[in-house]
């Protein structure tokens, strides 16, 4: 009867996890780097413009697909070029072969995931998809293999070494395909002059959907809103002009006409309070609102209605139409989490239409050309 294997120990005693982990990030971000070097004006840079043209071309869906590690990282650069306007969908390639291959039409372009390139549920699908006439975009470490001999473009992931103590766990291989897919999909992006407006229209959920979108949205209208006349008195328009709910925030202060003249806040009234001036209580609004107020108009976006809210350290923000009439409030309390840190690098901003922005919209911008000459496949 064999002995029975030794405990093992729940960890290594002198291991420093600090150490290790800086070395594994070091390791991946390095292979970052040579990545990015071959991108720029290197092997990759070719592979990489034309890869973009197929993507372009396409008339119908990308379609990403791989198996294991390689398919999740897949599934999330189809996420990815999904939300910046590339038409996607994963396809999973063992279920491929028992009809979800039904899901992929001639019009389609097959992104197809696989470090070693021999994957067999992946190398089982290249002649379908061949057979189909649909072509397929390897992103593959091995130039030579049956996924990299049958692709139409190559994007080539070459990792000497992944970061694994072991050497053995897809690791850097897989951060340097998502790195790859994300700057694949964000080019297309560019190229197809995708805007802000459009990314929130894709993705109107979250804290990103909410920054994104217009202040109307995310407004309290007008009439859940305190509004009185500037010849009203103070007590009068606190008193009957409370809504229930929610806390009781600014009075917007409007003329004869409906536009906005002033507005009355919580702290106007503690500094009444404070310097003694209790009569004015009962004297007209107009005279102790704040003139000429920070307002924002319809078609804002959030986000730049929380810099505003930050850089003047105000709680609400009256939202004017074309005639500076009231349409409603934001108030603080409802944008929690969406006044940006100081110092924050994302934020957007401009007009409405203004192009979708990161720090790459610095680069160049090299012209792309569908159709190379001389070359077949594409």
């Amino acid at each position: 009867m064999p002995a029975p294997a030794a405990a093992r120990p729940p960890f290594e005693l002198s291991l420093d996890p600090c150490a290790l982990g800086e070395s594994i990030l070091r390791h991946e971000a390095a292979a970052l780097a040579a990545l990015a070097q071959s991108l720029s004006g290197g092997s990759l840079a070719d592979d990489f413009r034309r890869a973009t043209r197929l993507v372009l071309a396409c008339r119908g869906s990308v379609i990403v697909s791989g198996m294991g590690k390689a398919g999740l990282v897949g599934q999330k650069i189809c996420a990815t070029l999904a939300s910046t306007g590339t038409r996607s969908h994963y396809l999973h390639p063992g279920e491929a072969v028992h009809g979800d291959l039904g899901r992929v039409h001639a019009d389609d372009l097959v992104l197809m995931l696989s470090y070693s390139g021999r994957t067999e549920e992946v190398v089982r699908l290249l002649p379908l998809l061949a057979d189909m006439h649909v072509p397929v975009l390897a992103m593959t470490g091995r130039r030579q293999s049956p996924l990299g001999q049958a692709a139409a473009a190559l994007l080539h992931v070459d990792v000497l070494e992944e970061a694994c103590p072991l050497g053995l766990a897809p690791s850097t291989s897989t951060t340097a395909m998502l790195a790859l897919g994300d700057a694949l999909a964000l080019v297309v992006s560019r190229a197809r002059g995708f805007t802000a407006d459009d990314f929130a229209r894709y993705h109107p959920g979250g804290s990103l959907g909410l920054a994104l979108t217009s202040v109307e949205q995310a407004m309290r209208p007008v009439a859940e809103c305190r509004v009185a006349r500037v010849d009203e008195r103070l007590r009068e328009a606190l008193i009957s002009h409370r809504k229930p709910g929610r806390r009781s925030g600014a009075i917007m202060v409007v003329d004869a006409d409906g536009r906005l003249a002033g507005i009355f806040t919580d702290s106007d009234l503690a500094r009444l309070l404070e310097q003694g001036r209790d009569t004015q209580l009962d004297g007209p609004i107009g005279q102790v609102m704040t003139r000429g107020p920070a307002t924002v108009t319809s078609g804002t976006r959030v986000s730049a209605a929380c810099e505003i809210l930050s850089q003047r350290k105000i709680s609400e923000l009256p939202v004017l139409d074309a005639q500076g009439r009231p349409l409603g409030m934001l108030d603080i309390t409802d944008l929690v989490g969406e006044i940006p840190a100081e110092g924050s690098k994302f934020q957007v901003s401009g007009s409405k239409r203004e192009p979708y922005r990161r720090e790459f919209e610095t680069a160049p911008i090299i012209p792309l050309r569908l159709h190379e000459p001389g070359r077949s496949g594409e």
